[in-house]
Order: structure tokens, then C-alpha cells, then sequence
């Protein structure tokens, strides 16, 4: 007989959901394509700038008590040094005096390396050392240059009048330092024909260069140059002469707006002689003022003899 009065059990398995794990995850992804951004952002930004922009980025956020040359004297020694004792200064008066014509200890007297371990050798190092001294004062120079051009480029940039001639200046380095040239376009001329005084747009592109020219102790060189084929209708004033005029103009503005007198090693005029683009003495280009600063050449050392 079956047991109608046994209970039913009826079993509910309820299923969990898991739990919420939040939105961390977001966020750092967030941060990654954020950074990711900044990222590409900033390479987009340095291949923008020019080389000159570049240095001069650089030598805004580099500390100042560091010296961008590596010479004694622009380093954090401040140019002093310890002697052979460690205890004297570079300048100090050494408590013995060795005479470097006698052979040193050690080396046979009468052999070449006795005889180079001397005076000669003594010599060498000097002449290594002023090597030495002028390199260094060829790599101040070169950054001096440097941060010269790109104050100059960013000068005629801050003038919108100069935009409408940025393409008749140039600024360059060359073997003999720092040329900015001011040349003639086709159908855009620095100065009007025949005459030694320059456009107002020209003159104020030379004047706003007179500043960072000042700054810097270098001398400067002006020379005026002109196009093959000038037609000049007083038959004693002609190229030479036009091109010296030119020049000595560009020296008075300059000196008005700031370049001192002392600064500026010569003034010629070149006519045709030394045309910009030799295979066409012609071209409009070859007329042009260039304003060269010059390397300066450094001190011979007391002691050292050529």
C-alpha cells in the first residue's frame, strides 16, 4: 500500500550572480590612451621645430649653474684645480720649480726619449692644451651662434610686416661664423633700383637685428653686393660704388638701433665680384647685403711661442 502521507521536498538551487567588479579598469585605460595622446602629441611638436629651436628649448631648461662647454673654465670647478700636492689651486706659485730642459729621472740622457721627456715635450703639451683652449672656445662660440640665429629668426617672426620678405632672409653659419643675408627677389627688391637707401620693410628687418648683434663681442662684417648687368646713368657711379654706399647705409641703421661703432671690423662694397649664384651673375638674387659675424680669433698664451 503506498504511503500517501510521506512529505514532498522540493529542492530550489538559486544561482548567484558574481559580483561587481567596479571601474578600475576604465580608468587606467583611460589614462593610457590619455598619456598615449600626450605622447604622439609631443613627437608631432619636435618634428615641428627647427635645430635652432631645438637648442634653444634646451638651454631654457637646463640648470643654470651647468656650463655647455666642457672647458675648466665654464665647468663647476669655476676653472680651478688641484696640483700635483692636492692642496694648491690652479694659479698658485709650486713650491719647487723643475727645469724643463734638463732630462728627467729615469729617462738615458741623449736618446730621443730623453730629449722629447724635456723642453719639447713641455712645449707639446702647452700646444695641446691652447688646441685644447680653442676648441673650446670654438664650441662657446658655435652655441653663442646658435642662440643668436634663433633670437634673430624669432625677432622677424614677432614683426608681421617681415613675413611678406621672409623669403629674401637668410641666416646660416658659415666657416666664417654667422652670415645673415638680406638678397634681392625676382620682382621684390631689398632696395629700390639705383639707390643706397632700403625699402621701410627692409630697414626695419635690419634694425631689429642690431640688439642681438650688440650682445655678442664678435666683430661684424658688412659687405654690398650687386647683380651683373646694372645700367647706371652718371658714368662715375656705378657698381662699386652703389654696392659701398649700400653697405655703409646698413652700418648707420645698424648703429642707430643699437650696434656700438667698435663692433663692426670693416665695410666694402663688392659689386659684382663674388656673386651668390656664379653660374648666373645675373639672377636678382646676387644683389644683397651680407652682415657676417665673424669667429673671433683667439688669444695667443702668454709663454707660447709660434
Amino acid at each position: 500500500m503506498a504511503n500517501f502521507d510521506q512529505p514532498i521536498i522540493i529542492k530550489k538551487v538559486k544561482k548567484k550572480k558574481h559580483a561587481h567588479h567596479g571601474g578600475a579598469w576604465k580608468i587606467a585605460y583611460a589614462d593610457f590612451v590619455t598619456a598615449m595622446m600626450a605622447f604622439f602629441l609631443l613627437l608631432w611638436l619636435i618634428s615641428m621645430t627647427t635645430p635652432e629651436q631645438k637648442e634653444g628649448l634646451a638651454s631654457y631648461f637646463a640648470p643654470p649653474n651647468v656650463s655647455p662647454t666642457t672647458s675648466g673654465s665654464g665647468g663647476l670647478m669655476g676653472g680651478t684645480a688641484l696640483d700635483d700636492s692636492d692642496a694648491l689651486m690652479q694659479g698658485s706659485t709650486p713650491q719647487e720649480r723643475v727645469d724643463a730642459s734638463v732630462t728627467p729621472k729615469g729617462e738615458e740622457f741623449g736618446t730621443v726619449t730623453g730629449a722629447m721627456s724635456g723642453r719639447d715635450q713641455q712645449q707639446g703639451n702647452e700646444f695641446e692644451t691652447t688646441n685644447a683652449s680653442q676648441t673650446d672656445l670654438k664650441a662657446e662660440e658655435d652655441q653663442g651662434f646658435h642662440s643668436a640665429a634663433a633670437s634673430i629668426r624669432q625677432a622677424w617672426q614677432a614683426m608681421p610686416a617681415i613675413t611678406e620678405i621672409a623669403d629674401n632672409l637668410i641666416v646660416e653659419e658659415t666657416e666664417e661664423g654667422l652670415n645673415i643675408r638680406i638678397i634681392d627677389q625676382e620682382g621684390r627688391p631689398m632696395f629700390p633700383e639705383g639707390s643706397k637707401y632700403p625699402n621701410e620693410v627692409t630697414r626695419k628687418a635690419i634694425a631689429a637685428i642690431a640688439p642681438i648683434l650688440q650682445k655678442l663681442s664678435n666683430p661684424v662684417r658688412i659687405s654690398g653686393h650687386t647683380a651683373a648687368g646694372g645700367v647706371y646713368a652718371n658714368p662715375r657711379y656705378g657698381s662699386w660704388e652703389l654696392s659701398a654706399d649700400r653697405a655703409n647705409t646698413v652700418r648707420q641703421i645698424l648703429g642707430e638701433f643699437g650696434l656700438a661703432d667698435d663692433h663692426v671690423n670693416s665695410v666694402v662694397g663688392r659689386s659684382t665680384a663674388e656673386p651668390f649664384f656664379p653660374n648666373d651673375p645675373y639672377m636678382a638674387a646676387n644683389e644683397r647685403i651680407e652682415i657676417t659675424l665673424l669667429y673671433e680669433t683667439p688669444p695667443v698664451p702668454a709663454g707660447l711661442k709660434p
